[in-house]
């Protein structure tokens, strides 16, 4: 077999498999050059969520036709004046980038330098196909039509037209996060989907391309050590999401996506956050040029740190003392408008005297049901809708109006009281038992969720006001694909425009539960999801969710009978034992052990 030198537009082809992986890759090699030239704004269009068309329009400096037609070449670029290239200051440098995007599509360059004529070249798959004069404005505009459309082994892989549009869109965040000087937009198949404007302040550009809560619920980053600077901005531990898409990572002003940084931050945020959280950052590392190597894959998003015990150790440490400095903030609190349609819980819970408040735990006279009866057949306990018109109860010994049940009936014992209005204290014949209540009822929420969805679904509660809920576009294309599913479990959600959805009805055992927490935390989690899984192969993780945000939270001041029916329902609810997030639920200290801590044994 004999050795042969591969024809160039072959060797091209090869090249766009690393470099061009799909619309999302071509679109930030684009994107990225745009930047290169100075623009100070980069528009972008794309059709068929980047597959039929993508356009990226700049105001840079443009290029001659001479610069054109030697761009074309593989491994020809103006970014490296030297051989210096541990030295590159520039997104890109390989020279790769134009020509494996023109050998797998059919690419428009156009270009104009300030005080020259416009000149226009089209390639098509690899071929020139014309080339002349064209009038477009100082700058350039690059079309890339039918990606691997004479590809067929690679366009088969492509994703639906949505799922590319959300990575394309992510491309163009990250982007547009490193440059608040730059000003964006995005159009989709003729619909405006992004604009931010140039000139705004690095957490105002965080903001409005993550969360508009980041500017309330963010803190400032400004840590240097060792010739290193960090900086950006980090939510609070409170401010969290339910995966890890809303890190954004920069190194010398380039997005990266690296395990050192993002182990970086995970340990920062430890102890501070559940495990099955995530933090809201945006970190801009700047170190020193031959300190990083850029040049690991040609898609130039991995980077590789000369000591990155000290970068590491700059990011836990900067992103803690900006914690640190945070003091007892946490996320800001509801309106007070919000806050006064709260319901006050009533003190007195005399079972004798008729009022909805004893009747909710307490058997009538006619039933003579056990206190935990409706628990088990599905209904909320724990219902904020109940018309409480007593003030909250001034002390933890309430009155007795009949016997305390014996402790031996009962292996998680009997409530005596509520510590830090987080924790039951219940004594049960050998020892005392700590209730989290949180953590306990999340998991009841659960058990009696799997009951209902093995009964034929979840029985749903109509809002009277229906909830508009304002999320970004791929999250909101999430759920309406998913609509039907999330009915099964209660949920009734519509698409209400671009970039919101409606909900009119929710889960009937979740109560009066945080919609718009819950909504947002199942736009996350379905964005983990395997497109070819269906729904209900996922129910712990999407019923976990729901129960989460149905459950009593810590906080709560509950009454005597609350307490025990809830203890009573844990036990005989399998797994009651640890929360949906593995945590347990419960903890016994022995009475031998209270004896010896006063030393009587």
């Amino acid at each position: 077999m004999s050795i042969r030198r591969l024809p160039e537009h072959l060797v091209n082809r090869i090249a766009a498999g690393e470099v061009v992986e799909r619309p999302a890759s071509a679109l930030k090699e684009l994107v990225e050059n745009a930047i290169d030239a100075g623009a100070t704004r980069v528009d972008v269009r794309l059709t068929g969520g980047g597959i039929d068309g993508i356009e990226v329009i700049d105001d840079g400096c443009g290029m001659t036709p001479a610069d054109m037609a030697l761009a074309l070449e593989r491994h020809a670029t103006s970014k490296l004046p030297d051989e210096a290239i541990e030295a590159v200051s520039t997104l890109g440098f390989r020279g790769e980038a134009l020509p494996s995007i023109a050998s797998v599509a059919r690419m428009t360059l156009e270009s104009r330098v300030r005080g020259a004529e416009g000149w226009m070249r089209v390639v098509d798959n690899g071929v020139v196909d014309a080339e002349g004069p064209a009038g477009v404005p100082p700058g350039t505009r690059v079309r890339v039509d039918g990606l691997f459309a004479r590809v067929p082994a690679r366009r088969k892989f492509l994703r639906t037209a949505r799922s590319e549009y959300a990575a394309c869109l992510d491309v163009v965040k990250r982007l547009a996060m490193a440059r608040p000087d730059i000003a964006f937009s995005l159009e989709h198949d003729g619909r405006r989907t992004l604009q931010v404007l140039a000139g705004e302040s690095l957490p105002q550009r965080v903001a409005a391309l993550t969360d508009r809560g980041m500017i309330d619920n963010g803190v400032p980053i400004d840590f240097a050590r060792e010739g290193l600077t960090l900086g950006g901005v980090a939510g609070l531990p409170t401010f969290n999401r339910g995966i890890a898409d809303h890190q954004y990572l920069f190194v010398n002003g380039r997005p990266v996506k690296d395990r050192l940084l993002i182990g970086a931050i995970r340990g920062a945020y430890a102890e501070m956050m559940p495990r099955d959280r995530h933090a809201m950052v945006a970190l801009f590392l700047d170190v020193p040029a031959d300190a990083v190597d850029v040049n690991v894959h040609p898609a130039k998003t991995e980077v590789r740190f000369r000591e990155p015990a000290l970068v590491r150790g700059l990011i836990v440490s900067g992103l803690r003392r900006a914690l640190d400095a945070a003091g007892h903030r946490s996320v800001q609190r509801p309106a007070e408008d919000a806050m006064a349609a709260w319901q006050a819980e009533p003190a007195d819970r005399n079972p004798r005297d008729g009022s909805p408040a004893a009747s909710l735990f307490t058997p009538s006279p006619a039933s003579e049901a056990p206190a935990w009866a409706g628990l088990t057949a599905g209904h909320a306990v724990f219902d904020r809708r109940q018309s409480f018109t007593m003030p909250a109860p001034q002390g933890r010994a309430e009155p007795s109006y009949a016997p305390p049940p014996e402790t031996i009936a009962h292996p998680l014992g009997v409530a005596r009281g509520q510590v830090a209005k987080a924790y039951i204290v219940a004594e049960a014949e050998d020892g005392l038992v700590l209730v989290d209540q949180h953590a306990a009822h999340e998991r009841l929420v659960l058990e009696r969720m799997r009951k209902a969805m093995a009964n034929g679904g979840v029985a749903s509660q109509a809002l009277l006001l229906p909830e508009v809920i304002e999320l970004d576009e791929p999250a909101c294309d999430r759920l309406e694909a998913r609509a039907v599913e999330l009915g099964e479990f209660g949920l009734d959600l519509e698409r209400f425009g671009p970039r919101a959805m409606l909900v009119r009805a929710v889960p009937a055992l979740l109560g009066q539960s945080d919609v718009i927490g819950l909504v947002t935390d199942l736009a996350d989690e379905l964005a983990a999801f395997d497109e070819a899984l269906s729904l209900k192969e996922r129910l712990d993780a999407v019923a976990g969710t729901m129960a989460c945000h149905g459950s009593v939270r810590a906080g709560r001041v509950l009454s005597v009978a609350e307490m025990n029916a809830l203890l009573r329902e844990m036990e005989i609810t399998p797994h009651s034992g640890q929360c949906n997030h593995g945590r347990p639920t419960w903890v016994k200290l022995q009475m031998g052990d209270v004896e010896k801590l006063f030393g009587r044994k």
